[in-house]
Order: C-alpha cells, then structure tokens, then sequence
C-alpha cells in the first residue's frame, strides 16, 4: 500500500463518517422538531382542559334540604342555573350578605316565595333611590 493508497483510503474513511455525522445530524433535528411538536400539542391539549374546567366552578351540584330562617333573613340576592352547558341541574342560587351561596330546587315554594321577596325589594329600592327630584326654578 503506497503512500497515495493510504491518503485515499483515509480520504473514504473520513468522507463514510463525515455522511454518518451528517446523517446522524439529520435524524436528531427531525426527531427534536417531532418531539418539540409533541410538547407543543400536550400544552395547548392542557391549556384547553384546564379553561374548559372553568365553566364547572359556578355549578350547583345538590340543593339545601330547605330553607332556614337564616337564608330567608340573610340572602340578598339570586341568580339562576339553567341546566345546559357545563351545568347538570336547574338550581337558585341565593347570595347571602357575606357573599356565602346557597342552592335551592326552583320548583320549591320556599325558594319561589323568597325569589320574589327579593325582587320586591329590589324594585321598591330602585324606585326610591331612582325617582327624579323636581325641578328647581
């Protein structure tokens, strides 16, 4: 083996592995670009579970047995669930002073009767605090 067989074979020997490399090199980008889309769709996948859970917060699971002379004294206001969306069952949900909710079956007498309690108060408050003043000349 003379000395230009040596250069040549080094030369093939260097040309195999820099493809190799080059190879190699290929591989680990398309399988970083796969795993970086991966990870990508797992975060968006629990971005969108995490705000879909959102809505479900602000449901009534169950109603109050009945209602106490504390929640007849103390509830302020209302407001009602309808049973689409995230929400399973139709629901009053009173609002006492303190900010603490309660939730009623709206077919319940108790919960109608202090339904409409509350909008006569409501609107006896509003007429009051809302009547225009006359005029002065």
């Amino acid at each position: 083996m003379g000395l230009s067989e040596g250069r040549n074979e080094r030369r093939r020997v260097l040309s195999k592995y820099k493809a190799y490399i080059e190879y190699q090199r290929a591989a680990t980008t398309h399988f970083t670009m796969r795993f970086n889309t991966l990870f990508f769709l797992l975060i968006i996948s629990f971005i969108c579970l995490a705000l879909s859970q959102v809505s479900y917060d602000d449901c009534c699971l169950k109603y109050v047995k009945k209602g106490n002379k504390n929640i007849q004294r103390h509830a302020v206001k209302y407001r009602l669930q309808r049973p689409d969306g995230g929400c399973n069952i139709p629901a009053v949900i009173f609002i006492m002073r303190r900010g603490r909710m309660y939730c009623a079956n709206p077919n319940d007498g108790w919960a109608k009767q202090l339904m409409q309690k509350i909008d006569e108060k409501e609107a006896k408050h509003s007429k009051t605090h809302h009547q225009q003043h006359p005029r002065r000349g």
